[in-house]
C-alpha cells in the first residue's frame, strides 16, 4: 500500500504541469520543458525486413492502385487510406506471381483496423491488435501466373466516404511476387480489377515507398547512473537523433522519406540498473497521439499497454501529457516494443526516472 501511494504521488507531481518539477543533475525539469531533458545515447542497428508503406494518396478520390512493388523474403505491409470519394468503396491487397514456379507466402502477424470515422481510434485499434499478436498465422500458395488476395477481411467491409482503413501485415515469401494495394468500386471483382487498374499518383506528402530496415533495435551501451542523472530521455522518430528511413517509390521512381517511420517496429532495450527502482513514461512531443506499446518484463502481464489509457488519444498539448509505463526493480530485464502509430504525430520521448 505504501508503494502504491508513493507511485500515485509521483504521478500527481508530474501531472501538475508548470507547478512542480523533477530534480535532475542539470537543474529543474518540468513537463513543459521536457525536451530539455538530458538525452540518453542509444545505439541503433537494423534487424532487417522490407517495409512497403502505402499512405499516399492518403485521401483517395479515385479508383486504382495506391502502391505496388515486387518483394521477396521478410516483408511488412503498412497501409493507411481514407475514402475521399462520394461513394462507398472497398480496399484490397492482391499478390501477383509472375514467375514460373509457385510462390509460398507465410503471414505471421496481421492487424486490420476500421473502417472507421475516428481516425486516431482506428490507428490505436490497429496497433493494439498488432502488439497483442494479431490474427492467427496462415499460408497462401500462389501458382505461376496467379493473383490471390492477401486477406479476405480487407475487402469484406464497405469503406464509406471519410472512413479510414488501416492494416499491418507481416509475411515472408520464398519467391518474388508483386504486392498491389488498391481501392476499387464496392462490387467490382478484385482480381479482374487489378489487371487493368490505373496507377494513382502520390499526394503532396508522398508518404509511400519501399524501405529497407522495417525492424530497428535500440540499445544502451552504458548503464544508467541515477546518481548523476535523475531523469533522462530517449527521443524516437524525430529524424535527428532517430533517423527516418529513406527509400524509393516503386511506382514513379522517386526517392522518398518515411516521415515518422510509420511501419517501423522498434525493439528498445533501455539502460537498466538492478540496484534501484526505475520508472518509465511515454511523452508525445508532436501533438495528437494514440497508440500502444509492448512491455516485456517478468513482472508484466498487461502488455500491450494503450498509450494513453483511459481515453482515445492525447490532445494537442505538447509535453504536457504522458503515459506511465511502470516502475521496475529489475530494469535490466526490461524491453519495449514501439512503432509510430497511424494517424498520430511524432516524435515521442521515452522518459526514464530513478526512484
Amino acid at each position: 500500500m505504501k508503494q502504491a501511494i508513493r507511485l500515485l504521488w509521483i504521478t500527481i507531481m508530474i501531472v501538475i504541469m508548470g507547478q512542480e518539477s523533477i530534480p535532475v543533475a542539470y537543474g529543474e525539469i518540468r513537463m513543459d520543458n521536457i525536451e530539455r531533458l538530458p538525452e540518453w545515447e542509444m545505439k541503433s542497428s537494423s534487424l532487417g525486413g522490407t517495409l512497403l508503406l502505402s499512405d499516399s494518396p492518403e485521401m483517395v478520390e479515385s479508383d486504382g492502385v495506391l502502391y505496388q512493388d515486387k518483394v521477396e523474403g521478410s516483408v511488412r505491409l503498412f497501409f493507411y487510406h481514407v475514402n475521399a470519394s462520394k461513394t462507398a468503396k472497398k480496399m484490397e491487397v492482391v499478390l501477383e506471381n509472375k514467375g514460373k514456379e509457385a510462390a509460398h507466402v507465410n503471414v505471421s502477424k496481421s492487424s486490420l483496423g476500421g473502417p472507421g470515422y475516428a481516425w486516431l481510434a482506428v490507428g490505436k485499434e490497429t496497433q493494439m491488435s498488432y502488439f497483442a499478436g494479431g490474427a492467427a498465422e496462415y499460408q497462401i500458395d500462389i501458382p505461376p501466373g496467379g493473383v490471390i488476395p492477401l486477406a479476405a477481411e480487407i475487402s469484406a467491409t464497405a469503406v464509406l466516404p471519410n472512413m479510414l482503413i488501416h492494416g499491418i501485415y507481416d509475411f515472408t515469401v520464398d519467391r518474388q511476387i508483386n504486392v498491389k494495394v488498391m481501392m476499387l468500386p464496392l462490387f467490382e471483382e478484385s482480381v479482374t480489377f487489378s489487371k487493368t487498374a490505373q496507377l494513382l499518383p502520390a499526394d503532396q506528402w508522398h508518404l509511400r515507398g519501399t524501405f529497407e530496415g522495417a525492424n530497428r533495435k535500440l540499445y544502451s551501451v552504458d548503464p544508467y547512473n541515477p546518481v548523476l542523472y535523475r531523469a533522462v530521455g530517449i527521443t524516437l522518430a524525430d529524424n535527428v537523433i532517430d533517423p527516418y528511413l529513406r527509400g524509393i517509390d516503386a511506382i514513379d521512381g522517386t526517392k522518398v522519406v518515411n516521415y515518422g517511420n510509420y511501419g517501423v517496429v522498434y525493439d528498445i532495450k533501455p539502460p537498466g540498473r538492478n540496484t534501484r527502482r526505475i520508472s518509465y513514461y511515454l511523452v508525445p512531443l508532436g501533438g495528437y497521439y494514440a497508440g500502444a506499446i509492448g512491455i516485456h518484463h517478468p513482472e508484466v502481464n498487461w502488455s500491450p499497454l494503450a498509450t494513453p489509457r483511459g481515453k482515445i488519444h492525447f490532445e494537442d498539448n505538447k509535453w504536457k501529457e504522458f503515459s506511465f509505463l511502470g516502475t521496475y526493480d529489475s530494469s535490466e530485464s526490461l524491453s519495449f516494443t514501439f512503432s509510430p502509430p497511424g494517424a498520430s504525430n511524432l516524435p515521442v520521448k521515452l522518459v526514464i526516472l530513478s526512484q
